[in-house]
């Protein structure tokens, strides 16, 4: 790999447009993924935000649920965030009927934790491993997770909820950092991606 990762972004449904923005901000060559041959091309992979039962379906449906979680049990980095994030975890407390997830986190996830559409909001929140402050995490009926493994480490937490996990490869955050303009979560990844490589 060069010093530039090839990094897609799942691109079934949610925010796409938004993470290719901000990865190719971050110095990576960002592209949409829709099918097992276009994400056996890339380095890493971004989950973005949207509706995680839908998410899954249309995962199912492109034959793309088992190649996702081959690549993420093989080592590939990957980020979800907010749906991508209930995608990754192993385990969600309140599944909907016929979800299934990637898996790659161990931690249990509650869906909507945050509330509804019309409580959505916006805070500042500290991640372990970006310094220069706190980013501006956009919450929009977002997950927490209720709970995480031996092998999982806490990297954010806001008003007593864990907000944002990694373990080994794999990131997550119930937020979206790609709405804000503030890149230094997609450079952290980036920057996971080149370890890798």
């Amino acid at each position: 790999m060069s010093d530039t990762p090839v990094i897609g972004v799942l691109a079934l449904q949610g925010d796409v447009r938004e993470h290719l923005i901000a990865l190719a901000s971050a110095d990576a060559l960002a592209r949409p993924v829709r099918r097992p041959e276009e994400l056996a091309e890339v380095d890493g992979l971004v989950i973005p935000g949207g509706e995680s039962t839908t998410m899954s379906k249309l995962a199912s449906l492109f034959g793309m649920l088992e190649p996702l979680r081959e690549r993420v049990r093989d080592g590939m980095p990957v980020y979800g965030t907010c749906a991508g994030m209930i995608l990754l975890a192993d385990k969600i407390l309140d599944p909907r009927s016929g979800q299934e997830t990637v898996g790659g986190i161990d931690m249990i996830v509650r869906r909507n934790a945050f509330g509804r559409q019309n409580e959505s909001f916006e805070a500042a929140v500290e991640v372990a491993g970006i310094e220069g402050g706190p980013v501006e995490g956009v919450f929009i009926r977002a997950p927490w997770v209720e709970s995480v493994g031996a092998q999982t480490e806490v990297v954010a937490e806001h008003g007593g909820h864990i907000v944002a996990v990694r373990q080994g490869n794999a990131l997550a955050t119930s937020f979206h950092p790609e709405l804000t303009g503030d890149h230094r979560v997609h450079a952290l990844f980036v920057d996971m991606v080149r370890a890798v490589g």
